[in-house]
């Protein structure tokens, strides 16, 4: 099974919150007001964050579950 997690591309995200707003598992934080971070943990890959964002600076990395 293919799961999906969303990830940022820090150096280029400009620490809006619009993806922090529409997270539904409140995974995404603000760092220190520099960028966004995603707590992969929480991330559902729901993309509503990568779909958000007026930078496009999210997107999803899929990961292989079978092990």
């Amino acid at each position: 099974m293919i799961k999906r997690k969303a990830t940022v591309e820090k150096d280029k995200c400009v620490a809006c919150g619009c993806c922090v707003k529409v997270c539904p598992r409140c995974a995404i934080t603000v760092y220190k007001g520099i960028y966004a971070e995603v707590d992969e943990n929480l991330c559902v890959g729901c993309r509503k964050c990568e779909k958000e964002c007026p930078a496009s600076v999210i997107s999803m990395k899929e990961y292989d579950n079978q092990k």
